[in-house]
C-alpha cells in the first residue's frame, strides 16, 4: 500500500491523507472560514511553511503507516521544487519550496520526499485519477482569483495558460503579473474587480442576464477570451476533452463558450473537442497532488 499526503495552497490551504490513491479520513483546512477567499496573500512565507508543516504532521500522526511521499500544489511557475514565480501568492516567488518544507518537516520528525506541483496540474492529475485515465491526456482550466491551465500526464514546461495573450488591446492591463492582453487579466476575479470598480463580478454577470449592455459586452469578452486560449491549445496539442472547474466556474456558459470555439477552430481534424464543467472540489486537487507525488518517485 502506498501512503501519501496531499496539500493544496491557493486561496486557502487544504490537506488530506491518501492510501492507494484514495483519500481517507478528514481533510484539514486553513483558514477554517470558507468565506475568507484571499486570506493567504498577506501571510509571510515562513509562516506559510509552518502552517503546511503542522497540517502534514497532524495527518502523518493519524496513522502508523509510514509516508511514501508528500505532494504540495501551489499556483505559479513551478519547476524542480522551486516556485519561480507566483503572481497570486507573491511571497512564494523564488522559494525552494520542496527543500525548505522538507527542512521544516524534519524538525517535526517527518522524513519523506516532497514533490511540488502547479495547482492546476494537480487538478488535472486528480481528474485523470478519478476517471481512471492516468494514461490519457487530461486538460483542465481552473477559474478563480487567477486562471490556471492544468495538464496530465506531466511533461516539462511552464504551462502558464492563464497568461496566454488573447488580445492585442494595449488597455488590457489588469493581469496580476503586469502583462498586457492576458487571459487572466480578463477572466481573473481580482482583474474583474479592478475593471468594474462600481460592481462585484457576481453583479456584472447578474446584470448581463438582465440585459445591461456594458455587462453583456464584457461577459461575451470573458467567454471569447477563454475560447481563444482553448482554441490555441487545440491547435497546438489537438482536440479531446477540456474540463472547467474552480471557485468561479459558475460564471461559465458552456453553450456560449462552445459557439466561440467553433468560430475559431475550423480544421476538421481538430473539431472533435468536448467540454465539461466540474463543480469545484478540494478533494480532486488533493488527490492529484498526492498522485503526482507518488508518480514522481519513479521519474
Amino acid at each position: 500500500m502506498t501512503t501519501a499526503i496531499g496539500v493544496v495552497m491557493t486561496e486557502h490551504i487544504v490537506a488530506g491523507r491518501l492510501e492507494d490513491q484514495r483519500l481517507t479520513g478528514n481533510l484539514l483546512r486553513y483558514p477554517a472560514d470558507d468565506a475568507e477567499l484571499d486570506a493567504l496573500s498577506a501571510i509571510p512565507s515562513g509562516e506559510l511553511l509552518e502552517i503546511l508543516a503542522e497540517q502534514i504532521a497532524t495527518l502523518a500522526g493519524s496513522s502508523q503507516q509510514p509516508l511514501d511521499a508528500i505532494g504540495v500544489a501551489v499556483p505559479g511557475v513551478v519547476r524542480h521544487g522551486i516556485v519561480e514565480d507566483a503572481p497570486n501568492l507573491t511571497q512564494l516567488k523564488g522559494m525552494r519550496l520542496a527543500q525548505e518544507l522538507a527542512g521544516v518537516l524534519e524538525s517535526h520528525g517527518i522524513r519523506a520526499p516532497v514533490h511540488i506541483a502547479n495547482d492546476a496540474d494537480a487538478i488535472a492529475a486528480g481528474v485523470a485519477a478519478t476517471h481512471g485515465q492516468l494514461n490519457k491526456l487530461t486538460r483542465v482550466w481552473t477559474i478563480g482569483n487567477g486562471i490556471g491551465y492544468g495538464r496530465w500526464p506531466y511533461i516539462e514546461g511552464v504551462w502558464e495558460g492563464g497568461h496566454v495573450t488573447v488580445t492585442l488591446d494595449p488597455k488590457e492591463r489588469f493581469c496580476g503579473c503586469g502583462g498586457v492582453g492576458h487571459l487572466e487579466g480578463i477572466m481573473g476575479y481580482r482583474a474583474m474587480r479592478l475593471r468594474f470598480l462600481d460592481m462585484e463580478p457576481e453583479e456584472v454577470f447578474a446584470q448581463a442576464k438582465q440585459g445591461d449592455a456594458r455587462c453583456r459586452e464584457f461577459v461575451d469578452l470573458w467567454h471569447r477570451a477563454l475560447a481563444a486560449a482553448t482554441a490555441s491549445f487545440i491547435h497546438l496539442a489537438g482536440p479531446g476533452k477540456f474540463y472547467f472547474t474552480g471557485h468561479n466556474v459558475g460564471f461559465l456558459d458552456l453553450q456560449l463558450l462552445r459557439s466561440h470555439i467553433e468560430s475559431m477552430v475550423k480544421m476538421s481534424p481538430l473539431q472533435s473537442f468536448s467540454l465539461e464543467v466540474l463543480p469545484p472540489d478540494d478533494k480532486t486537487a488533493l488527490l492529484g497532488a498526492g498522485v503526482s507525488a507518488v508518480r514522481a518517485l519513479t521519474w
